[in-house]
């Protein structure tokens, strides 16, 4: 008999897929060049050369049986200490070999620190907007997601509202930043803020309540800026990485878990992970992937395309009338709505052929997200398209 809770699901289809899906049909009638698809975050420009004669050294030099091979359980010893080493130097936290789990990207990382840090029944607490994928993700570890309300004028932290949803039952804080899908990411002076909400909620139900940090957009940041390292205000910190934007390499599905050396029981999260992976099958990412990505932790992609293209898309959407936050990194831009309902209003943009993701399944009703990891010529060709939308549908 197949489940019927995954029979459910097929009604709930990411909103995100099924646009993209619409931007590749739609490709098929007119030419998918001429469809200006801002669904799905894939990154746009390739991996560095370097992954590429890494991964080239090691097939034509590593001897294949061993090449091939299941990595431990708690993942290569040699990749985990160069992680770590980059992770010092670059931070400034001691972390070890001992602290880094290498999962199947920033998903692999969460599903573990989700399931390290809750018991089923416990609630996880996030800021929207957030990544829909967020909901099945802890529901599907048994825990409990609940949502704080979007500060909109900044897209920084809420903190009232955040101190109404702490409870005895809160085992963990969720954070993503830069954030998909504002772009925004979260200011020194609201993570010293928050680290002190939670050393005294922790205080107060007599129990360490995690801060569990997405960071895949980390090296995405626009006007010179540098990352403020969510684990440097909070001890209690589980950080989870992804190289997929960083070195565009979503498809090859490679990240790591990083316990901060002083959370509770530091020395004890890796090898639980470990044991997580049993239960899971999030377990063992590609070998010869593991050791050619710790070759390129000093490599990025050239991310440079993202701002430009950011800046292409803010100068328009300011000059059309809409209400937006600049983005400070990421590969998106979150405007509100000309209308209350975003669905409606993305469905007018069909009409366009712009594919725009409505902002309700990110916690944030009567937003738009875009996408703009694609190429700065088709940005360029979709502005139009975006003029024709505003002064056809909303004249002013």
């Amino acid at each position: 008999m197949i489940t019927n809770q995954y029979l459910q699901s097929l009604a709930d289809k990411s909103v995100i897929r099924t646009l993209s899906e619409w931007s590749t049909a739609r490709g098929a009638e007119i030419g998918y060049d001429n469809v200006f698809d801002y669904s799905l975050g894939n990154p746009s420009v390739p991996c560095p050369p370097q992954f590429t004669a890494a991964l080239e050294r090691l097939l034509q030099t590593q001897e294949p049986v061993a090449l091939h091979g299941y990595s431990p359980s708690q993942s290569l010893p040699s990749v985990r200490a160069a992680v770590a080493e980059n992770l010092r130097r670059r931070f400034g936290i001691p972390y070890t070999a001992a602290h880094i789990f290498m999962t199947c990207g920033a998903a692999g990382a969460l599903a573990h620190a989700l399931r390290c840090v809750a018991a089923p029944g416990q609630e996880v607490i996030t800021f929207a907007p957030y990544f829909p994928e967020y909901k099945p993700y802890v529901e599907g570890a048994g825990l409990v997601l609940k949502v704080v309300p979007p500060r909109t004028a900044d897209f920084q932290i809420d903190f009232d509202a955040l101190e109404r949803q702490l409870t005895p039952n809160t085992a963990a804080i969720l954070v993503n930043t830069p954030n998909n899908p504002s772009g925004a990411a979260y200011s020194a002076a609201t993570l010293t803020r928050l680290a002190g909400v939670l050393a005294a909620a922790s205080q107060k139900w007599g129990h360490i309540i995690f801060l569990i940090s997405d960071e895949p957009y980390r090296e995405i940041l626009f006007g010179g800026k540098t990352v403020d390292y969510v684990a440097k205000f909070y001890p209690h910190t589980l950080t989870c990485y992804s190289f997929s934007k960083s070195l565009s390499l979503p498809g090859e599905r490679i990240g790591y878990l990083a316990a901060n050396p002083a959370c509770e029981m530091a020395d004890k999260i890796v090898p639980i992970c470990a044991q997580i992976s049993r239960g899971i099958g999030h377990n063992c990412p590609a070998s010869s992937i593991q050791l050619a990505v710790a070759e390129c932790l000093e490599q990025t992609s050239d991310l440079t395309v993202y701002e430009k293209n950011m800046e292409l898309l803010y100068a328009k959407l300011v000059a059309l009338g809409f209400r937006v936050q600049k983005p400070g990194g990421t590969f998106y831009i979150f405007p509100q709505s000309p209308e209350p309902d975003a669905v409606a209003f993305s469905e007018k943009a069909k009409k366009y052929d712009l594919a725009l993701v409505p902002g309700d399944s990110f916690g944030c009703p009567g937003y738009f997200r875009m996408a703009y990891c694609i190429s700065t010529e088709k940005v360029q060709r979709s502005l139009p398209a975006l003029e024709k939308l505003m002064h056809t549908e909303y004249p002013r």
